[in-house]
């Protein structure tokens, strides 16, 4: 019984704390997510390495469930965003794959997508090929890319793994 009440006081004391220490940093000036200069990622590099197939990229906007945007991050990796192709990389990859129209099920949904709202192409015609996702091995990725544009939609849960 006494080691149930010493529990019981130690989560109620972790508990307390965290609206301090949120309101402390609110008060500070900081929300946790100073390190960018937007409310997305710009590099490209990452995305280059989850998605080799992409090519070089020209320009990117992207999140991820580990920024900070709240007090406690998702322990998985999901990014999701848009990136720039390379001129005349999607005409490749169409020649190599097949494509059909299909779009994203769903708008930017998840909690750390919010800066991503109004950020894509305007009016996207989206092909998607299969062969371009990937599933399975705790990891999932899911591409859209509008020709329009040569913008490639992504989400992806476990990019690097």
């Amino acid at each position: 019984m006494e080691r149930r009440r010493l529990i019981g006081i130690g989560v109620g004391a972790g508990l307390a704390a965290l609206p301090a220490w949120w309101a402390l940093r609110w008060a500070a000036g900081g929300t946790g997510d100073e390190r960018r200069g937007g409310d997305w990622h710009t590099e490209t590099a990452p995305l280059e390495r989850a998605f080799p197939a992409l090519g070089p990229l020209t320009d990117a906007r992207w999140v991820s469930s580990r920024d900070n945007d709240r007090d406690l991050p998702s322990p998985e990796l999901v990014i999701s965003g848009y990136a720039r192709l390379a001129p005349g990389r999607l005409a490749e990859l169409t020649k190599a794959h097949p494509f059909v129209s299909d779009g994203p099920a769903k708008g930017f949904t998840s909690w750390f997508e919010k800066p991503l709202r109004d950020q894509g192409p305007e009016d996207p015609q989206w092909i998607r090929s299969r062969e371009l996702d990937r599933e399975g091995d705790g990891h999932r990725t899911n591409l859209w890319f509008d020709r329009a544009s040569d913008t490639v939609r992504f989400w992806a849960l476990d990019p690097h793994g």
